[in-house]
C-alpha cells in the first residue's frame, strides 16, 4: 500500500506490484475497491502494477467534496499518482467503468500518456450504443449452460421494460465466461468493495461530452489496446470492433469464450496478451 495526495489533497492509496515503471490500473463497478482485480490473473508476475484505489473505495480516504466523485474530476487524481510516480508518461490500464477515467485523463493529457489498455471498457464514455440485440447474439450462444434458463428469462423481463431488483442480480452469469464456485466467489465479493454513492455520482452531469471524448480519442497517439470477450454481454465483439476504431490503429484482442472478467476466465491467455502489448 502506497499513499499519495489526490488532486485536491484528498488521501489516496494504489497497491504496487514489481519494480519498474508500473501499468496503472483503475477499477470500475463504478467505484470498487481495486482489491476485485487480484493480479490480473498473474499479469504482476510478468509486468508491474499500481492497483489505484479511487477516492472512497478500498483504503482512499472519503473526499471532503462528494462532487468530486464524478469521472471527470477523478481524471486529476490519475495525474497526481503521475506526478507522485515521477513519470514523464504513464502506462494506464481501466477496467469497465475505470475506462471513462483512463479516457478522459488521455483526451485531457495526451502526451501523458504512454500505452493505454482497455478491459471489456464501458461505452458510455464514447456513446457508444449496445442494443438488446447485440446482448442477445452473446447470450444465446450459452444455452447449455445450467443457470441459462433462469439467467435468460430475467434478461427478457430488462428488455422488456418488466425487470425487479432480483432480475439484475439474476442475469450476473452473463457477465463471466465460466459461471465456475471462484467466479461466483468473485461476484460474492463485489457488493461490499463498492460505493454506491460514490457510484450514483460517477457520471452525473457534466462528466463528459463524447463527441468531444471521441475526437480527442482520433488524435492519441500513444499505442492502444482493447480487450474483449467472445461472451461479454456488457461490450459484445461487434461493437468492441468499433469502439477499437475510434482510435488510429488499436489493437483489439477477443477472449473466446471470455466474459467481462477476462483475467478470470483465461488467465494464461489474458497475462499473455497484456505482457506482449506492454513490451
Amino acid at each position: 500500500m502506497v499513499i499519495f495526495d489526490g488532486a485536491d489533497g484528498t488521501r489516496l492509496v494504489y497497491h504496487r506490484t514489481g519494480e519498474g515503471r508500473p501499468l496503472v490500473c483503475v477499477p470500475g463497478g463504478p467505484m470498487q475497491a481495486s482489491a476485485y482485480l487480484g493480479d490480473l490473473g498473474g499479469l504482476s508476475a510478468r509486468h508491474p502494477l499500481a492497483l489505484l484505489d479511487l477516492r472512497g473505495t478500498g483504503e482512499s480516504a472519503v473526499p471532503a467534496d462528494p462532487a468530486s466523485y464524478r469521472c471527470d474530476r477523478q481524471a486529476e487524481d490519475v495525474e497526481a499518482l503521475r506526478v507522485h510516480l515521477g513519470l514523464d508518461r504513464l502506462d494506464l490500464a481501466g477496467h469497465s467503468a475505470g475506462a471513462a477515467v483512463a479516457l478522459l485523463y488521455a483526451a485531457r493529457y495526451p502526451d501523458r500518456v504512454g500505452r493505454l489498455v482497455l478491459i471489456t471498457p464501458s461505452p458510455r464514455v464514447v456513446d457508444l450504443e449496445i442494443a438488446d440485440l447485440d446482448r442477445r447474439e452473446c447470450a444465446e450462444p450459452r444455452r447449455g449452460e445450467p443457470w441459462f434458463p433462469g439467467a435468460f428469462a430475467a434478461f427478457e423481463r430488462i428488455w422488456s421494460g418488466r425487470a425487479t431488483e432480483d432480475d439484475w442480480e439474476a442475469i450476473t452469469p452473463f457477465f463471466h465466461g465460466r459461471w465456475d464456485a471462484a467466479a461466483q466467489a468473485h461476484a460474492a465479493r463485489g457488493a461490499s468493495q463498492k460505493n454506491a454513492d460514490a457510484a450514483a455520482v460517477y457520471y452525473s452531469a457534466g462528466a463528459f461530452d463524447p463527441e468531444a471524448v471521441r475526437s480527442a480519442l482520433a488524435r492519441l497517439r500513444a499505442p492502444v489496446m482493447l480487450v474483449a470477450g467472445e461472451y461479454d454481454v456488457a461490450l459484445p465483439p461487434k461493437r468492441a470492433a468499433e469502439y477499437a476504431g475510434l482510435f488510429p490503429g488499436a489493437e483489439l484482442a477477443v477472449l473466446p469464450g471470455g466474459g467481462h472478467y477476462p483475467w478470470l476466465d483465461d488467465p494464461g491467455w489474458f497475462t499473455e496478451t497484456l505482457a506482449g502489448f506492454l513490451r
